[in-house]
């Protein structure tokens, strides 16, 4: 029995048919549209962390380099803007726990993953208010913040307690809580005096602090 190697399209039909004019055009406006809400969120990032979360949609698409209809395009209402960079941010300080506990002793990577997590939540000016402002576009950040920030530090705790350089009566949870806590604005202070308020906190998880 001889073996057909022809395919259904027939002698020297190529295994993959080249890519269409209009596929190709597609895959680029994909492209580009996830550069765009790339940008966008950067873009929302520092300009909330200057202007706050209420700041004006141009001054983000500019900074973009975007149109504001792009911007709008990508995120209809400001709390959709709102949520996607919180959520940007909570993955990009998960996604630094492993990175920061391959370069670092256990204890300074678990210290600089701190530092990272108070700046998520102290740079934002309104942002608490928004938040709380009841629309349902937050309702599941709580649990998103959870569920990916808990086994981060979780990790690096483990590790640092291991080795000792951290007392082990502390869970994530905790510390998780403490620092938002520490982080809740003061009237003519920045992120320094956060900071500084954290680097107590952590301070007092020595060993021999109790």
């Amino acid at each position: 029995m001889t073996e057909n190697t022809t395919g259904p399209a027939g002698p020297g039909a190529p295994e993959h048919a080249p890519e269409r004019a209009p596929e190709r055009a597609a895959r680029r406006q994909r492209a580009d549209a996830q550069r765009n809400a790339v940008s966008l969120l950067e873009a929302a990032k520092a300009v909330f962390a200057t202007s706050g979360v209420d700041a004006p949609a141009k001054e983000i698409a500019d900074l973009a380099g975007v149109g504001v209809g792009t911007l709008y395009r990508h995120f209809p209402q400001r709390s959709d803007l709102v949520k996607a960079v919180i959520e940007h941010e909570i993955d990009a300080c998960a996604a630094a726990a492993p990175a920061l506990a391959a370069a670092h002793q256990p204890g300074a990577a678990l210290e600089k993953w701190l530092h990272r997590y108070t700046e998520l939540l102290a740079t934002k000016p309104g942002l608490a208010p928004a938040l709380h402002s009841g629309d349902p576009a937050f309702d599941a950040l709580p649990g998103y913040f959870f569920e990916r920030l808990a086994p981060a530090l979780g990790s690096l705790l483990e590790a640092a307690t291991a080795t000792g350089e951290i007392r082990a009566d502390i869970s994530a949870r905790d510390l998780l809580h403490a620092i938002a806590l520490l982080c809740r604005p003061v009237a003519g202070q920045g992120l320094a005096y956060n900071q500084r308020m954290v680097a107590v906190l952590i301070d007092g998880l020595r060993p021999g602090r109790q």
